[in-house]
């Protein structure tokens, strides 16, 4: 018992990772040679998944402070014919340009090479929200993919009027 004890506490001190550690342990309390501890940590460092990474906590601070919205998104509906962009207002004076009806918005895909727009119903009018934004609410608007250019996984960009959102990753 005192030597695991002091074998963790060698381990721990020397910075070895623990699994090292406690294949120490088990070699100093039984009477098997210790295995070597390179093997385990090469089989610790998989190789990294390739995930987009998004739009970085300094980039998200930048748009709630400037243009008064957070939870930002970008996500396929309808079969992939039509891309939702989602914000939440924080402040309502700041983010007014987003819900003006005198822009037209744009997403700009630079990986598929297009510029996507909010489609406009005969009765309807823009599918997009276009009210007096309010504190706390979340609002949306759909952008046409006609032709599936823009894909999940894609990074996009939202123009509306002089607001322009980067670093935007398409979900599914």
């Amino acid at each position: 018992m005192h030597m695991k004890r002091s074998v963790v506490a060698l381990g721990l001190i020397a910075g070895l990772p623990l699994f090292a550690t406690a294949a120490l342990v088990s070699a100093a309390t039984s009477n098997t040679p210790a295995p070597s501890a390179a093997p385990p940590a090469k089989a610790a460092r998989a190789a990294p998944q390739r995930r987009p990474a998004g739009m970085s906590g300094s980039a998200r601070q930048y748009y709630a402070m400037t243009w008064g919205v957070d939870q930002l998104s970008a996500k396929l509906a309808e079969s992939g014919r039509l891309v939702r962009f989602n914000y939440r207002v924080t402040d309502a004076a700041k983010a007014a340009p987003l819900n003006s009806k005198a822009s037209s918005p744009l997403m700009i895909d630079e990986k598929a090479h297009v510029q996507l727009q909010v489609p406009t119903m005969e009765k309807v009018g823009p599918l997009r929200q276009s009210m007096t934004p309010e504190n706390g609410k979340t609002y949306w608007m759909v952008f046409s993919n006609q032709g599936n250019y823009v894909k999940a996984g894609h990074r996009v960009s939202v123009v509306i009027g002089q607001v322009r959102i980067d670093g935007l990753i398409v979900q599914n």
